[in-house]
């Protein structure tokens, strides 16, 4: 399960980039063609991340489908399937334009609930 090993590197990201402040929400887009599993994903995060302190953070997954852009006709298709044939005109001079993203996008963290610390007198 590789879903695992991602969501341990998502999570040193976060903490990495979070520096020991409280985080609500991370989010990641994956493509189409990375063949990660979005629930197994989400449960190796949480099981990573409890009692820890990213244990409340929520992982939203931001799904990229694969697409492919046809340079003898210019039209763009999506994908289901690795076949790289443009549908309008059979060509395979085709350039997979989305799918293979991997990306942490956006770390959220929480503000302190009564404003900024005051600085010590």
């Amino acid at each position: 399960m590789h879903e695992l090993s991602l969501a341990q590197a998502i999570a040193d990201t976060v903490a990495k980039h979070a520096d020991g402040a409280p985080v609500e929400r991370v989010t990641v887009r994956i493509g189409h063609f990375r063949q990660v599993v979005p629930d197994s994903l989400a449960f190796s995060f949480e099981l990573l991340t409890e009692g820890g302190p990213l244990e409340a953070c929520e992982l939203a997954i931001e799904h990229v489908p694969a697409v492919i852009f046809c340079a003898n006709c210019g039209s763009e298709a999506r994908l289901d399937w690795p076949v790289f044939q443009c549908r309008a005109c059979d060509s395979s001079d085709v350039k997979l334009v989305s799918g293979e993203e991997f990306l942490v996008v956006s770390i959220d963290l929480l503000e302190a609930p009564h404003g900024p610390v005051p600085p010590p007198r």
